[in-house]
């Protein structure tokens, strides 16, 4: 199977940000485990990361309109709490998409504990640092 990984907003940051909550491996660090993960299962996987919010949606409707994808993970990061835009775009699109977290929103500060995405998402996974990536490509491949 052939799945998409989309990061945003500020997750080009990762390893050099909030290192507590996101740890020191970067986001192309990261990509590279998804990667060998993916290959290890037979999958193979594209990278993706905008800290624009438009840019998320048109690679969201590029992914359908193009095809190819038998799956979306997608860590919208801050966009997750608040972007009807992103929400509308993954509604309005056949690809199955997951929702990630690195970390456990829920145990983090209230305005993460509410997402607008996730009632259109197939699944959510948060709070297993990038093996949240795995879990969710798994979940979709299933």
């Amino acid at each position: 199977m052939k799945f998409l990984v989309m990061n945003g907003v500020n997750l080009n940051l990762t390893g050099m940000r909030e290192k507590s909550v996101y740890g020191t491996e970067t986001l192309e660090e990261i990509n590279a485990k998804i990667t060998v993960f993916a290959e290890n299962n037979g999958d193979s996987v594209d990278f993706y990361q905008s800290n624009i919010e438009g840019e998320l949606v048109n690679k969201l409707h590029e992914a359908f309109l193009q095809g190819g994808y038998d799956g979306i993970v997608l860590n919208a990061g801050a966009y997750t709490h608040y972007s009807y835009a992103i929400r509308d775009a993954i509604a309005a699109i056949d690809v199955p998409v997951a929702e990630v977290h690195m970390s456990n929103v829920h145990a983090r500060e209230e305005f993460r504990h509410h997402s607008v995405l996730s009632e259109v998402c197939k699944g959510v996974v948060c709070g297993f640092g990038w093996k949240s990536y795995a879990m969710a490509l798994l979940g979709l491949k299933k």
